[in-house]
């Protein structure tokens, strides 16, 4: 997956003005650092208030969406699309969230309330403990067959922010920081929610100086020494700087993503480069449902058929529905 921040624009003036449902690429040159950083307030909020899920959920399904932006963004054509999806033994089955650059995002989630009401009186809902094992998937699909790319990372009980580091480690070898964060405004006007996440990769020219130290082998001998390995100190200065950030500050609506990274890469100059909007939008259109529901046989519609006489069809994304008249499809 090549960074956003790898072409674009010349950089442009540092901005006071707050603004959300925004992804924003930047580079921090002399450290040899690419990155994006995402802000979403509306699109981020109409997806979890439509959906109620319970907060841990939410708060779930919230990270993945800013997840889902920052990797889904770096795609530039019209119409590719990447995914995110996870598949787990633990009371969250499954999280969903698509990404149709340039900018539209939709996402569910699907859970075991019993499971999850007891996890809840056992152990606090950490993401690892709500995902439990199973694995992460990654999927491009730049609407080209011989161009789709899928790239899948175990979870073993750990959290979205440690599997994405995982991955870029064991399958795009780059060595790789990424924050999220999830917070709930809730005002005298209701409640909303607001989600930030920072993405920071380290580009050098020199594909020797990106070197990560090895896997532990699981089978080396009792008393082994381990290999010795000196990470790149340009590196180590860039990770140290960017995981300053707070968590309050990837969500703050008053602090502009500009002055953010201002504030962390200071000392060494950071460049941002041109904003892309982002948007909540589901693809479900009944002619896509009409689509589906003719590759079924007339046998399959019939068990579909309720006690109306028609077929109900609900998107999981958006959760609109619709019905059809099984007559419509006859042959």
């Amino acid at each position: 997956m090549d960074d956003a921040a790898t072409s674009g624009p010349a950089a442009r003036p540092v901005s006071d003005q707050g603004e959300d449902d925004v992804v924003l690429p930047f580079a921090v040159e002399p450290l040899d650092l690419r990155g994006r950083l995402v802000r979403l307030g509306p699109a981020a909020d109409r997806i979890l208030a439509r959906h109620a899920y319970p907060p841990p959920v939410t708060h779930l399904l919230a990270e993945a969406i800013a997840l889902t932006v920052l990797l889904g963004s770096s795609l530039d054509k019209r119409g590719a699309r990447f995914q995110l999806q996870t598949k787990s033994d633990g009371p969250v089955s499954m999280l969903v969230v698509d990404f149709d650059a340039p900018d539209r995002v939709r996402a569910f989630a699907r859970f075991d309330v019993q499971r999850l009401e007891n996890l809840a009186r056992a152990e606090p809902t950490a993401s690892g403990a709500l995902l439990g094992d199973g694995h992460l998937a990654f999927t491009v699909d730049q609407s080209d067959e011989a161009s789709r790319y899928q790239g899948v990372v175990s979870l073993a009980g750990q959290g979205l922010e440690a599997a994405a580091r995982e991955y870029f480690r064991q399958s795009e070898q780059i060595p790789t920081l990424v924050r999220l964060a999830v917070a709930q405004s809730v005002t005298s006007a209701g409640s909303s929610w607001r989600v930030g996440g920072l993405l920071a990769q380290f580009f050098p020219d020199s594909p020797e100086r990106r070197r990560l130290g090895d896997l532990h082998p699981g089978d080396a001998p009792a008393g082994a020494a381990p290999s010795e390995f000196v990470e790149d100190e340009a590196w180590r200065e860039a990770k140290a700087l960017a995981g300053t950030v707070e968590n309050h500050e990837l969500v703050d609506p008053t602090l502009s993503s500009e002055r953010l990274l201002f504030r962390l890469f200071h000392e060494r100059g950071v460049k941002v480069f041109e904003s892309r909007k982002v948007r909540e939008a589901c693809r479900c259109s009944q002619e896509r449902i009409r689509d589906m529901l003719r590759s079924f046989s007339p046998q399959e519609r019939r068990e579909m058929t309720g006690d109306t006489g028609r077929i109900g069809v609900t998107c999981e994304f958006c959760s609109s529905h619709s019905d059809f008249d099984p007559a419509e499809f006859a042959p």
